[in-house]
């Protein structure tokens, strides 16, 4: 063919359908002009695809961590704004699901004909429910789905992964890889083993799942603020990588007032029942947290006025480095004992 094909007709050939829906015979022209793609035969005879897109990284401006894991599947990190959303929409994509505990952007998605599902899970591991609704979509809902949590490398790649093998889309081995090309860390002990146990459903048990795919779900308040800490922690970093000044690429974020919303943060945390109730060493962590994030916040606001504008000097700099790690050794600590990750990757 002299002209190339319409990204969504390519799409449609790969997955075996037409724009309708309609089951796909490409002829021996269209199939010429299809882009060469990393595919091989499944030799499994449960597979319900003829074909197993081989996991692969995909280049990306506006995506964290994208992983390809089947023809109408790709894992990755939080899109955040117009420019990532439409890049979504660029690739086809049709629907994004959240894994995260954040609520979606369903807003910001819909202008750019995105439909968002919100499908969350810990980092312990992924519930048989959950596990179940997930195969169920990536079965039914219209793709090319993007699958996402926060850093697209630890919850997203998990579901991604025993969404298609449950689904019957890839094989246990592949999905393992996927884990692999994310980055995940592998003290995510449920996060692995729920991919290695995944295994394909029958066709009749997804058909007869009562499933309700919602934009959002409620989210209880201790997991909610457990997931704002680990944003706000994400910018205290990225300003201290910018010698404790607003990032380059994120102006947005200041310094001061980044501090206090992390204090803040910690003191509401303190605050519930449900943090009441919790052992002592875990409250001790938070408290040690928000006094220590008290003082950066007071520290910051204090330079801010001084000097407005100017990075810290070496001493200051130093000294806020001291404490925001302290804050992040607590939030280690606290992880290592109650939610089995060693490394403070993804708070």
């Amino acid at each position: 063919m002299s002209k190339a094909l319409p990204p969504m007709i390519v799409w449609f050939a790969l997955l075996g359908c037409s724009d309708r829906g309609e089951p796909f015979s490409a002829d021996p022209q269209v199939e010429a002009s299809l882009p060469s793609l990393a595919v091989v035969p499944h030799a499994s005879s449960q597979s319900r695809s003829a074909y197993v897109f081989m996991p692969v990284k995909l280049a990306s401006q506006h995506l964290p961590n994208p992983v390809q894991l089947h023809e109408k599947v790709i894992s990755g990190g939080l899109p955040e704004g117009d420019a990532a959303f439409q890049e979504l929409a660029d690739l086809g994509v049709k629907t994004v699901i959240s894994v995260d505990g954040m609520t979606p952007d369903v807003t910001g998605a819909a202008k750019h004909g995105l439909r968002y599902v919100h499908l969350p899970h810990g980092y312990d591991g992924i519930p048989a429910r959950r596990i179940e609704e997930l195969a169920r979509a990536v079965r039914d809902l219209p793709g090319p789905i993007y699958i996402h949590c926060h850093h697209g490398k630890h919850r997203s790649p998990a579901a991604a992964g025993v969404a298609c093998v449950s689904a019957g889309l890839i094989s246990p081995d592949q999905a393992i890889q996927v884990l692999e090309l994310a980055g995940t860390n592998p003290a995510y002990r449920g996060l692995f083993k729920a991919v290695q146990a995944a295994t394909p459903f029958e066709e009749t048990f997804l058909n007869e799942l009562d499933v309700r795919f919602k934009e959002v779900q409620e989210i209880p308040p201790l997991t909610e603020a457990m997931v704002r800490l680990s944003h706000v922690t994400d910018h205290l970093k990225r300003i201290g990588e910018a010698g404790w000044q607003p990032p380059a690429d994120h102006p947005d974020l200041e310094p001061a007032h980044e501090a206090l919303l992390l204090r803040e943060l910690f003191t509401e945390l303190l605050r519930t029942e449900e943090v009441k109730q919790q052992p002592m060493d875990f409250q001790e962590w938070l408290r040690d947290s928000e006094a220590t994030t008290l003082e950066m916040e007071s520290q910051l606001s204090e330079w801010k006025y001084a000097q407005p504008g100017s990075s810290p000097p070496a001493a200051l700099s130093s000294t806020l480095a001291t404490k925001l790690a302290r804050v992040l050794s607590n939030c280690q600590a606290c992880h290592v004992k109650y939610r089995d990750v060693p490394l403070n990757e993804e708070l």
